[in-house]
């Protein structure tokens, strides 16, 4: 009775977490805290790894999929799911540093916001591994509705991060030492290259790399007249579109010759 209990919170938890969260970021827009919405008051910190403002509309598919993954996991035939168990607290820790987040944005606490957002980072990271995504066999639903919704996830917030970061170190002025703020975006794309890179080589995750492909875009487009970011951003986005490629290819000729033997 106590074990069936616990499952039960924790279904209820879940659930009573992501409605938290969609309710929060749906008031931060129809009823803008401190009378700013967050993209306007990202637009008061402008950085050249920001993408264009149509890339955020990525929170409709992560909430979408969120959705998915908190109706999957209150079914009652998935009590007993080993998923639940391990991923339950670390999402409900996500969800409160993402609410954390957003009010600390909209009160223009831009340098504290970027604590809930390493927090909500590390937890879907956390996730993520716990998941094993793209090293263990799941069935269809359980991929479709607990793997594919943190990919997607993780790999926004990956982004995001960065952004965070490079938006409040323009709230504090920050001088680069010395190196302008062009090379160090530059930098920036190709550690989040060099990020997805190892997640296609190990997990062959296609949601992640499309999220971060998808960022670029927006990037190019925002930066359009700044020549070596758009360049660096799209031979980016070409790298990983073709490292993916090569891994599903090498993937199935991999499963093709276990299955011979």
């Amino acid at each position: 009775m106590a074990s069936s209990k616990n499952v039960l919170f924790l279904q209820s938890a879940n659930l009573v977490a992501f409605l938290t969260t969609v309710a929060v970021n749906a008031l931060s827009n129809v009823l803008p805290m401190n009378g700013k919405t967050v993209g306007e008051i990202s637009d008061l910190y402008p950085n050249l790894f920001t993408p264009a403002a149509y890339v955020f509309s990525i929170w409709g598919i992560i909430y979408a999929f969120l959705f998915a993954f908190a109706i999957y996991q209150a079914l009652p035939q998935n009590r007993e799911k080993i998923f639940l168990h391990r991923i339950s607290g670390l999402f409900v820790l996500s969800s409160i540093a993402n609410i954390v987040w957003i009010f600390l944005w909209l009160y223009e606490q831009i340098v504290l916001s970027v604590i809930p957002m390493v927090i909500l980072l590390v937890a879907l990271i956390a996730i993520y591994l716990r998941l094993q995504i793209g090293q263990s066999k799941v069935p269809l639903k359980e991929k479709l509705c607990v793997q594919l919704p943190f990919s997607t996830y993780l790999g926004w917030i990956t982004v995001a991060t960065i952004s965070n970061v490079a938006a409040a170190l323009t709230a504090i002025n920050w001088d680069g030492w010395g190196i302008g703020e062009t090379t160090w975006t530059l930098l920036m794309i190709i550690v989040a290259l060099i990020v997805t890179i190892a997640v296609v080589s190990m997990r062959k995750d296609v949601a992640f790399s499309l999220v971060i492909i998808w960022a670029l875009g927006g990037i190019i487009v925002k930066q359009i007249e700044n020549q070596s970011i758009v360049l660096t951003a799209s031979a980016g986005a070409i790298i990983i579109a073709v490292a993916l490629i090569v891994r599903m290819i090498l993937s199935r000729s991999g499963q093709s010759h276990s299955t011979i033997a």
